[in-house]
């Protein structure tokens, strides 16, 4: 009982960090209009590490880092932190929001061929059939979005989408999802030398000083006065959310789940992102999203819940 109540707790995680991502995904948009991309990402790392200073100290349990650890944790930073933010931010800029849903639906795939690649890890025939659930519903959640009226005409980063350069944008959300591929399989090996909270603290670190000079740069020409107090409440909630509260919870569940099984659990990014826009950005909730919902979260319970007679793994 023991066992399954750890397990429960680890899928439990899983699935709020990603859901923690998918609603403040949906929510920033407005920081995108006011902030650069660089500054956004450069003030996003600072007020994390302040409200992460103390899970930089070394723990006395643990063991010294090899270095080989030691790049693990840098590319961790710079595929999962650096660079997914500037393929997905740039990439989401020049393609259409269908395609981005539907390369983004390949998450769960791509985790798990990585996991088997690099970490060897067997996929059960019921992991490879809840990815195809999810990636089938995330195709639907993207096409049922395709003619959705609720992009403003005005809406820069809808302009700055030029069709002949969504070769590009798709090229980069491609690279965005080898990125978080990368992460997950990442992650996975660091949980096993480093705790969930130091882990966080340290590839943040990383993330700030790969986007310092970048973030100085945009700095510079930016009048800070400018901006509404609603505007740097919401960037302190993205801050903690991106920097603080998922990678926390998604390291803290990955430490007992194998990479392949959690990446699954990705599936509730564009959910609840979706979600978020019904409730919060008064979105309309149709026929087909329900459909692709049912298959993503029914994808979730074919990879989580035990085979019959069978020891949770």
């Amino acid at each position: 009982m023991s066992i399954l109540r750890s397990r429960l707790a680890a899928y439990a995680c899983l699935a709020l960090s990603m859901s923690l991502v998918g609603s403040y995904v949906a929510l920033s948009k407005p920081l995108a209009l006011v902030f650069p991309v660089f500054l956004l990402g450069w003030l996003r790392f600072g007020i994390g590490g302040i409200a992460m200073l103390r899970w930089l100290r070394k723990p006395a349990s643990e063991p010294r880092l090899s270095s080989q650890t030691r790049v693990l944790v840098f590319l961790e930073s710079f595929l999962g932190n650096f660079l997914f933010t500037i393929c997905m931010l740039y990439g989401v800029s020049m393609t259409t929001a269908v395609s981005t849903g539907v390369i983004m639906s390949t998450i769960p795939a791509v985790v798990a061929l990585m996991s088997r690649v690099f970490l060897k890890e067997v996929i059960s025939p019921r992991v490879w059939g809840a990815i195809a659930c999810g990636a089938l519903g995330i195709g639907l959640l993207s096409w049922a979005g395709a003619d959705a009226p609720n992009v403003e005409d005005g809406d820069p980063l809808r302009q700055a989408a030029e069709p002949a350069m969504a070769w590009l944008g798709n090229l980069l959300i491609v690279g965005a999802v080898m990125c978080e591929g990368a992460y997950a399989v990442i992650g996975k090996k660091l949980t096993a030398v480093m705790g969930p909270k130091r882990i966080s603290a340290v590839i943040n670190l990383w993330g700030f000083l790969l986007m310092t000079p970048l973030g100085v740069y945009a700095a510079l020409d930016f009048d800070f006065f400018s901006v509404p107090a609603q505007m740097w409440l919401l960037l302190v909630f993205y801050a903690l959310a991106a920097s603080v509260w998922t990678v926390w919870l998604w390291m803290t569940g990955l430490k007992s789940v194998p990479a392949s099984r959690a990446g699954v659990f990705t599936v509730m990014l564009p959910v609840t992102a979706a979600l978020v826009g019904v409730v919060v950005l008064g979105e309309t909730l149709g026929p087909v999203q329900i459909i692709a919902f049912t298959l993503a979260l029914g994808g979730l319970l074919l990879a989580t819940l035990p085979a019959k007679g069978a020891p949770a793994r």
